[in-house]
């Protein structure tokens, strides 16, 4: 007990650090920019590059998409809001306590050149994992690739980028969008987003390049997925040079989860079919639970991988595709002419079927994304505490005030964070035994 609580302690300090030295990092750089220049001239530090987070001071006017005069915008203050959101959301690049950043692969087709591979490394990510530097005609912003539409960079192998801006303007249709800017050269370039194939629904669309580049998300599953099967390979090896003997090492912390999803999940759910669909349940259980517990770690950069949609919605839609397709004829008769029902009552049930197929993979997905990523902008709302009531340094008693209150209930938080952990990936996995089992049970009239 003395030592989870040590190591609650320990984890709790790491946090502050990051965020403390990322906070002081900005600070600092940016009471240099107001030293050496004026506002209407760019500094040559990339770590003034933030975007529009921590509070605009003013916005510029881009009259035209491609060259008008722009300025770097003056940020100040504490935005806890936008660094939470910051902090859970993917990149293209992996961020370590947030001072070391590791620069990932980039592979982009782009619709006018084709295939194009480099490194981010070539952006130079720094404050908000914002790049100082672009490539071709692509930069870095709040850790995500983008393009700008306008001509003449395509040939530039690097170039300075001073600043991000946003301007909401009417696009074809007459609608109030947010576009966003890249400050070069004391002038503003128009930036796209990659092609997000959500029909617009999510703000997403077809644009003129597509990123197939693996982010920190896709990093930290491959990294959990390897764990795993080194694990489970340790164990596999153990029952067979240990036949007979009682379970040692990780055999002991193994073999009882196993045992519960077994016995408490498939069996009840699935009865004779649950040694088919067993794999299935376990695999999503320790998947789940695997990224839930790498995603505790902070000073790993606060991977939400779980709290990510598209992770969530691909599990629920291979969760919803199983279930369907292994439905038998009672499954899909129940949904679609339910037995022994008047027929005024089919008209009203057979909607209500239908339309329950695809909310309860939804549910799946949403229920998994909500909890994760509440959960880690608690944690981070917590320790943003600090620099609220310090007003972002500038007050000592405030800071330690701040400090006062973030490091217990970051610790509680954290403690409840790794229950929730477990509770998640026994949920999903139950739920999906539910589903399955209601597809497959032979019914007796």
């Amino acid at each position: 007990m003395k030592l989870k609580f040590s190591l609650a302690i320990f984890l709790s300090i790491l946090t502050l650090l990051g965020f403390s030295q990322d906070q002081h990092d900005h600070d600092h750089k940016h009471g240099e920019d107001h030293h050496h220049h004026n506002h209407t001239h760019v500094s040559d530090d990339g770590d003034h590059n933030h975007g529009h987070h921590d509070g605009d001071h003013h916005k510029n006017d881009f009259h035209t998409d491609c060259g008008a005069s722009a300025d770097v915008i003056e940020h100040h203050g504490y935005d806890p809001a936008a660094t939470a959101i910051h902090h859970i959301s993917d990149a293209n690049v992996f961020t370590i306590m947030d001072m070391v950043r590791i620069p990932l692969p980039a592979i982009i087709y782009n619709r006018e050149r084709g295939i194009e591979v480099f490194s981010t490394g070539k952006f130079d990510a720094g404050h908000h994992d914002n790049g100082h530097y672009g490539y071709k005609d692509y930069v870095l912003y709040e850790g995500n690739i983008h393009r700008i539409v306008c001509d003449g960079f395509a040939s530039m192998d690097k170039y300075e980028v001073q600043g991000f801006d946003t301007a909401k303007k009417k696009n074809a249709d007459g609608k109030s969008v947010e576009n966003k800017y890249a400050i070069i050269d004391g002038k503003g370039y128009l930036l796209e987003q990659k092609t997000i194939w959500d029909g617009g629904l999510l703000g997403g669309g077809i644009t003129g390049f597509m990123d197939f580049s693996p982010t920190k998300n896709v990093v930290s599953m491959i990294i959990v997925c390897l764990f795993l099967f080194w694990l489970f390979t340790k164990a596999a090896k153990a029952y067979r040079t240990r036949d007979g003997q009682a379970p040692s090492g990780v055999q002991s912390f193994l073999e009882p989860v196993f045992q519960f999803i077994r016995d408490d999940v498939a069996v009840p759910f699935l009865g004779d079919k649950h040694e088919k669909f067993l794999p299935l349940l376990m695999t999503i259980f320790f998947f789940i639970l695997g990224l839930n517990l790498w995603g505790q770690i902070p000073f790993l950069g606060s991977v939400n991988v779980t709290g990510s949609l598209t992770v969530t919605a691909v599990m629920a839609i291979l969760v919803f595709l199983i279930t369907n397709f292994k439905g038998n004829k009672d499954y899909w008769k129940h949904i679609l002419w339910p037995p022994d029902t008047p027929w005024f009552v089919k008209i009203i049930l057979i909607p209500v079927e239908i339309l329950g197929l695809f909310i309860k993979p939804l549910t799946l997905m949403l229920r998994l994304a909500g909890n994760i990523s509440a959960g880690h902008i608690a944690i981070l709302s917590f320790v943003g505490l600090i620099f609220i009531f310090g007003k972002a340094g500038e007050s000592m008693p405030g800071s330690l005030t701040g400090t006062a209150l973030a490091i217990p209930l970051t610790m509680f938080m954290m403690a409840i964070e790794l229950i929730v952990a477990f509770v998640q990936a026994f949920v999903f996995t139950i739920l999906t035994a539910s589903y399955i089992g209601a597809a497959t049970e032979e019914h007796h009239h």
